[in-house]
């Protein structure tokens, strides 16, 4: 009867840790969230929203609701891998357009406002990663004009590289990365990532507690403009 008893409570903590372990990861597993991507525009047939000429573009055009930026790094938690990602609306700045030429643009991030899945994580963000305190704001700032081949139609996805200065936690550094943007009616949709090494910019590694990364991460975006 004992070694039946010792054999039940043997095969009961076997399954505990099981379904520990499995909810440990689900929990963590959780904390990703998909990879910002522009929406698929849709237009009715023979809408002049499918064209392009008829759509006058010059001007400033200022960022606006629906607009989000971050963070994305890749991490290791209780054993399993994960991708840490923080996100805010957070954000301001404004784009001005001639003809086909993005002629100036910039826009800012309220990095005290940025929010993951783990009050943890964002305790650490915000005092010993970014020290917020300090360095509340990330911004870019573009130095060279982006040039367009001509003005897409409604909901045709372009891609174009953009040039400039990128300020954060109190380094600036020029940057150049791959730019997609779209006409959604009212709406031009800008998508964009920028690899970061901490190092480069004075960040110590985001490591500590049960959690573990390499030395790189990657600040993305998804910013709606509308015209001002």
């Amino acid at each position: 009867m004992t070694r039946k008893k010792w054999l039940i409570a043997g095969a009961v903590a076997v399954v505990v840790v099981i379904v520990g372990g499995f909810i440990a990861i689900k929990l963590v597993e959780g904390g990703s969230k998909k990879v910002l991507t522009l929406p698929t525009v849709t237009t009715l047939p023979g809408s002049s929203a499918t064209s392009s000429g008829s759509v006058d573009v010059d001007g400033v055009w200022k960022v606006s609701s629906g607009s989000t930026a971050g963070y994305r790094v890749q991490e290791t938690l209780f054993g399993v891998s994960n991708i840490a990602v923080g996100r805010t609306t957070a954000v301001t700045g404004s784009i001005t357009i001639s003809g086909t030429t993005v002629s100036t643009g910039s826009f800012s991030v309220d990095l005290t406002q940025v929010t993951s899945d783990r009050s943890e994580r964002d305790g650490q963000f915000q005092t010993r990663i970014m020290d917020t305190a300090m360095y509340p704001t990330a911004t870019f700032t573009l130095t060279k004009s982006i040039e367009f081949a001509t003005l897409p139609a409604n909901g045709v996805k372009v891609t174009e590289s953009a040039t400039g200065n990128l300020t954060m936690h109190g380094v600036t550094k020029s940057e150049t990365f791959p730019l997609t943007a779209q006409r959604n009616g009212s709406i031009i949709q800008v998508l964009g990532s920028i690899p970061i090494t901490f190092s480069d910019w004075n960040i110590s590694n985001p490591s500590g507690g049960p959690a573990t990364t390499g030395n790189t991460g990657t600040l993305e975006f998804q910013l709606n403009f509308a015209h001002s």
